[in-house]
C-alpha cells in the first residue's frame, strides 16, 4: 500500500525538520506495513518557483537518500508535491514537472473557502491538459462548500485522497467509510509531517477500514494504484 501524501523530506516546508526526523518516520511506515511512501512538500506559486521548488526536492531527496542503511528495507521512495491551487494554475508550462514522478497525477490542494465557479473551472482546465489532478484531503474543505459543490467536484474526472485521521477520528470516521464504500476516495495518505503530533498513522486507518469494509476495499484500493502507476513495482526495474 501506498502512503499518497506526505511531508516526509527534510527541511523542505513545515514538515520533517531533519534527516534523522525522516529516517524515524520511515521506520513507522515499515513497522506499519506500507511498502511505498511518495513525498509530496508543499509548493506554494507566492513564494517560490516551480525551478526553484524542484531543486531544493533534489538537495533534500539526496540528503535522505544518502544516509538509507544499505540492506535495510525500507519502504519504496517517490517524489511529487503538493501543489496549492493559485490564479492561472491552468495554464502554468511546468505544471508536468511537479507531478508524482513517472504519472501525470497532480496532487492538488484547494482553497479553504468556498470555491467559485471559476475555480472548479481551473480543474477543468487542468484535466483537459491530460493532467489529472487528485484532490488533497478532500475532508478538509467540507466545511468551507455545500454539498452541491462537493458533488460537483467528485464528479469531475478527477481522483480523491484522504488523510488517514478521516477514517480514525470518531467524528468522521463513518462518513470516511461511506465515501469508501461508494468509491468516492481512490487514494490515501497519512499527511505525515513528524513522528509526534502528525505522524505517519495509515496503517492504523487500514486495520480500520479491512475491519468495517472488509479486504475486498483494501484491495480495490491496491487495484486502482497499479492502474494509474502509483505502485511501487512501477518504479521497480
Amino acid at each position: 500500500m501506498t502512503d499518497f501524501h506526505t511531508h516526509l523530506l527534510p527541511g523542505m516546508d513545515d514538515g520533517s525538520d531533519s534527516v534523522s526526523t525522516s529516517l524515524l518516520m520511515l521506520d513507522m511506515w515499515r513497522s506499519q506495513g506500507i511498502d511505498q511512501v511518495i513525498a509530496t512538500p508543499h509548493f506554494y506559486a507566492e513564494y517560490t518557483t516551480p525551478e526553484r521548488f524542484l531543486r531544493q526536492r533534489a538537495k533534500a531527496r539526496e540528503e535522505l537518500t544518502e544516509v538509507l542503511t544499505e540492506g535495510e528495507t525500507y519502504p519504496t521512495l517517490r517524489y511529487g508535491a503538493e501543489v496549492r491551487f493559485f490564479d492561472g494554475i491552468s495554464g502554468t508550462e511546468v505544471l508536468p514537472s511537479l507531478c508524482l514522478e513517472g504519472t501525470r497525477l497532480l496532487l492538488l490542494e484547494m482553497p479553504f473557502v468556498r470555491w467559485t465557479e471559476r475555480m472548479l473551472g481551473e480543474v477543468e482546465e487542468i484535466r483537459m491538459r491530460g493532467i489529472r489532478p487528485v484532490i488533497a484531503h478532500l475532508e478538509r474543505y467540507i466545511d468551507f462548500n455545500p454539498k452541491k459543490l462537493l458533488r460537483r467536484l467528485m464528479e469531475m474526472d478527477v481522483f480523491i485522497q484522504c488523510n488517514a485521521e478521516f477514517f480514525l477520528s470518531r467524528r468522521t470516521s463513518r462518513q470516511a467509510l461511506r465515501l469508501l464504500e461508494e468509491d468516492r476516495i481512490h487514494f490515501l495518505g497519512s499527511d505525515a509531517h513528524n513522528t509526534t503530533s502528525r505522524p505517519p498513522n495509515l496503517g492504523q486507518a487500514l486495520e480500520l477500514i479491512e475491519k468495517k469494509l472488509g479486504r475486498r476495499a483494501i484491495d480495490r484500493l491496491l487495484d486502482l494504484e497499479k492502474l494509474t502507476g502509483v505502485d511501487s513495482e512501477a518504479v521497480r526495474p
